[in-house]
């Protein structure tokens, strides 16, 4: 599957949104489990829709040959080299980044997870499941942001029920 370009605000890829970036000469995806989870791409200046590749906006592409087209969100775009430009995205999950999430209590990995959703200090287009039954208490007493809260601190969801996403 060819790259999908979509605007910053798209929610639902449904369509082709602006377009299909079949100049795509190389696009690959580094996943590690409960890490990094990026896309890079080589495009070059005369490929079409090139205008319109900017920073915010979305690819939406297979990860591997497994895996349902996933969301990356362009944070960065190389300086032209040989008339090409390299593309970095992360998955669209890293936009948990920016979301503070107040301090809260919550018995139970299921609603730890609500609490996270409820305790957003910004609107949260995210929304979680879970199939663990572990019962804990979770405790954050400062603010974080919401993907910290999922994992990478010592009072993520991760450090205090264990599991993978």
């Amino acid at each position: 599957m060819k790259p999908i370009l979509y605007k910053a605000d798209e929610t639902a890829f449904t369509t082709n949104g602006i377009g299909i970036l079949s100049d795509a000469s190389d696009c690959t995806v580094i996943q590690a489990l409960n890490g990094e989870y990026e896309l890079e791409m080589i495009y070059p200046l005369r490929g079409v829709h090139f205008l319109e590749i900017k920073n915010r906006c979305i690819l939406l592409c297979e990860p591997d040959p497994v895996t349902d087209p996933q969301p990356f969100r362009i944070y960065r775009i190389s300086k032209p080299m040989s008339g090409k430009v390299t593309v970095y995205a992360r998955h669209i999950a890293y936009d948990m980044m920016g979301i503070p999430v107040s301090p809260f209590t919550a018995e139970g990995v299921g609603a730890a997870l609500g609490a996270i959703v409820d305790h957003a200090a910004a609107a949260c287009p995210f929304s979680f499941r879970t199939d663990k039954t572990t019962d804990a208490t979770m405790t954050i007493k400062t603010p974080m942001s919401m993907w910290e809260l999922l994992g990478g601190t010592a009072e993520s969801i991760l450090s205090c029920f264990g599991g993978e996403y």
